[in-house]
């Protein structure tokens, strides 16, 4: 008999048919295929974000879509495991997808980020293509870690203890997989910044505006101390950032929902 799932790839075409007869919802998962220090795997990107949508997919009424493995992994120019693709390419492909999916039906299209350094382009691809999707479709990046709290981010996730191949991620794969990740190669490596008054702008300008900044920063590819990862750790990390996503959608829901309708051109008043 044939398993229930939430994976559109895994659903036979009847199935769908009869989720969209309720449900408006799907998920796109999108990563990068890029060096993850000398420790974890190319997909680390993809497989996180891929496992957080399985995990909110059923508590919102939602689908999850093929992932996007192939994305902007410019700034790792330079390390043998990176697949970079162009920027026109990825923010034609989010066109395509946003114009795909709404043709069949989806209403909601939140692509499930797990690689920073896509999140602009993907809004700006949704945005571009957002005139020729039917009334009513909505389309928006969401990065998995993007809801949670200062403290959890202190924990996890921050400049302080890395943003790359680091504990948080590490132990995330850990948890899914735990034979995709070689803990006897596990290292910790920070880039040598400089002390600024805005480190934000300062990473901007220089991570996102030069190809191979990454590899420039660090020697290994690790950015934080991925030796104390655990798989623990790693499904603890995951459950946070599944409620934060969550919280993420509906706070972005009841936002879209607050705004009033309004045709364009039209004179405030």
């Amino acid at each position: 008999m044939k398993r229930a799932t939430v994976f559109l790839g895994e659903m036979t075409d009847p199935e769908v048919e009869a989720f969209l007869r309720g449900h408006d919802t799907v998920i796109v998962p999108v990563g990068s295929t890029e060096q993850h220090g000398p420790h974890a795997p190319l997909a680390t990107d993809v497989l996180i974000p891929v496992e957080v949508a399985r995990r909110v997919a059923p508590r919102i009424g939602a689908l999850v879509a093929p992932p996007v493995s192939y994305a902007l992994s410019y700034p790792h120019v330079g390390f043998t495991g990176v697949v970079n693709i162009r920027i026109p390419t990825f923010m034609a492909l989010v066109e395509d997808l946003c114009a795909a999916l709404a043709a069949a039906g989806f209403r909601r299209i939140v692509f499930l980020n797990g690689h920073y350094d896509n999140t602009y382009a993907i809004a700006y691809a949704c945005a571009s293509v957002l005139g020729q999707l039917p009334p009513g479709t909505t389309a928006f990046p969401v990065n998995y870690w993007d809801g949670m709290t200062p403290a959890e981010a202190a924990e996890f996730f921050d400049p302080s203890n890395g943003l790359h191949a680091n504990k948080g991620e590490t132990s995330a794969v850990l948890a899914i997989d735990e034979g995709l990740v070689d803990m006897a190669l596990a290292n910790a490596e920070f880039p040598p910044f400089p002390e600024v008054a805005s480190p934000a702008p300062v990473h901007t300008a220089f991570f996102f505006s030069a190809p191979g900044s990454v590899h420039r920063a660090t020697v290994s590819g690790t950015w934080g101390d991925a030796r104390g990862a655990s798989a623990e750790f790693g499904e603890r990390y995951l459950a946070v950032v599944t409620d934060a996503t969550i919280r993420i959608l509906d706070d972005v829901a009841r936002t879209q929902a607050a705004m009033p309708v309004r045709s364009r051109g039209a004179a405030p008043g």
